[in-house]
């Protein structure tokens, strides 16, 4: 599969790495996006945690964080596309399982790597049960890169990203084009078999506004 370049990589783990604490799901789709930007850079900025012996410690608090905010059992629907339906109920666990553990190996495990970022929340639009919010992150020429969450309803007022947009390529799509042209050249458990090789590791957009992420 095509790969773009690494500095790209610096930007989603901190995009993928939005927590919010159980039981603290109160305030607007932005408003939890914000708290869960604080929550994460605490976690990075730990004295605890910090260093390479606490590594595993850091990297996993991340994940768990992470889990609270982001629906990676929609988003692995989604990025598989006409081919979700096909799938049997164990074929679903299954994917969605590998699906999880791409986004965690490629990302959020290497978020301790790029420091600390910030990120502007633009604004935000609320239709019924579905939310986009619009934020922004500096980049080191001078640039903003725009990136949106596509946010769902869940229960107990907590709101969760399905997907993301970065400078209007949505991340989700890019999957799915990605999978489904595996499908359609091989095969389903071709796909599968790349994820438990960790072949599965795929592309992800690439900024044009280029830069690195401002520090």
């Amino acid at each position: 599969m095509v790969r773009y370049h690494a500095r790209v990589v610096g930007i989603l783990i901190v995009l993928f790495a939005l927590v919010l604490a159980r039981g603290a799901w109160a305030g607007s789709p932005s408003d939890q996006l914000r708290t869960g930007i604080d929550r994460v850079f605490k976690i990075l900025g730990d004295p605890e945690l910090d260093g390479n012996q606490k590594l595993n410690q850091r990297r996993a608090a991340i994940i768990i964080a992470a889990k609270e905010i982001f629906d990676f059992g929609e988003m692995a629907k989604r990025s598989l596309g006409q081919y979700w339906p096909q799938r049997t109920s164990a074929e679903r666990v299954e994917f969605v399982r590998l699906f999880t553990e791409l986004v965690q190996r490629s990302y959020i495990t290497k978020v301790d790597q790029h420091g600390a970022h910030t990120m502007t929340v633009r604004g935000e639009r609320i239709d019924g049960d579905y939310a986009v919010v619009r934020t922004t992150l500096p980049l080191s020429s001078g640039h903003e890169l725009p990136i949106d969450y596509s946010m769902h309803s869940a229960a107990d007022d907590r709101w969760q990203v399905y997907d993301l947009s970065i400078d209007g390529i949505s991340l989700v799509a890019n999957y799915r084009a990605q999978f489904n042209k595996i499908i359609r050249t091989s095969s389903y458990e071709a796909l599968v078999a790349r994820f438990k090789s960790h072949e599965g590791d795929v592309a992800v957009p690439s900024p044009a506004s280029g830069g690195q992420p401002a520090r």
